[in-house]
């Protein structure tokens, strides 16, 4: 019997491209968005079985009501916490509820559904976890502060998740991407950010990885290898010298 896995953010991008990654690797696949005409689309592009769930799940309680729909529908074998968005400007310009909207995404409902389902998991000592982080994690983020501090949770959130789960079957992995060709740079605001006008990764590319690394029971997956060289220099460099260069990267190109 194929096992399941839930992906969150299903409907576009990198959780596109990670739901047709398990689709190819022989598992049955849940998918969760808020736009539902968009699953239907990717649920036709996957040759396995699919069911879809519409939720909103920046919004109070639609993690809980979403845990418990695909409970109903049968196991969840593995959770795959990709739901999330940014946005660019002064901190104390943004709009609150736009800003707390993506905290409670980012942070509160990844928290929520992996406390739901793992307890589950772990009775059947298989399957596991994939947050998807960012490269943000690893630094401040001054123009997009509250997307890198809810980045930097879901590293250290899963990081300890982890370990706390050694020896039990499961796997639990932090897939960190860098700029990538999806949807995230409009949404955001950052189109014409230095960070997006050099190269950026292929989607399908991240997916891959993303899945091999958890696959690999690898925690932290970083793709490409800019990507890890980036990760790894920002622990060298002095913090003040970071946030000035990540403020030059986030900030309209010359």
């Amino acid at each position: 019997m194929a096992q399941t896995a839930l992906i969150t953010g299903a409907s576009s991008g990198i959780g596109r491209a990670l739901a047709q990654q398990f689709a190819a690797h022989g598992y049955d696949v849940m998918l969760v968005s808020r736009n539902s005409q968009a699953l239907e689309e990717v649920a036709r592009s996957i040759a396995t079985r699919v069911n879809r769930l519409s939720a909103d799940l920046s919004t109070p309680h639609a993690a809980a009501a979403v845990a418990e729909q695909a409970r109903r529908l049968g196991p969840i074998d593995v959770l795959v916490n990709n739901a999330g968005f940014g946005l660019r400007g002064m901190f104390a310009e943004l709009p609150l509820e736009r800003q707390l909207e993506m905290i409670h995404l980012n942070v509160v409902a990844l928290t929520e559904l992996t406390r739901l389902l793992l307890p589950d998991m772990l009775a059947r000592r298989r399957g596991g976890v994939l947050n998807v982080a960012s490269t943000a994690a690893f630094q401040p983020g001054p123009l997009m502060a509250v997307y890198y501090a809810t980045k930097a949770y879901v590293l250290s959130f899963t990081e300890a998740i982890a370990e706390e789960v050694t020896g039990t079957g499961l796997k639990v992995s932090c897939l960190c991407p860098g700029p990538t060709a999806t949807g995230f740079a409009t949404q955001a605001g950052m189109t014409d950010a230095n960070l997006f006008t050099g190269a950026v990764m292929n989607v399908a590319q991240v997916a891959q990885e993303g899945f091999d690394g958890w696959n690999a029971g690898r925690v932290t997956v970083v793709p490409g290898l800019r990507n890890r060289r980036g990760a790894f220099l920002v622990r060298l460099a002095p913090r003040a010298m970071v946030r000035r260069a990540v403020k030059r990267l986030n900030s309209p190109g010359s």
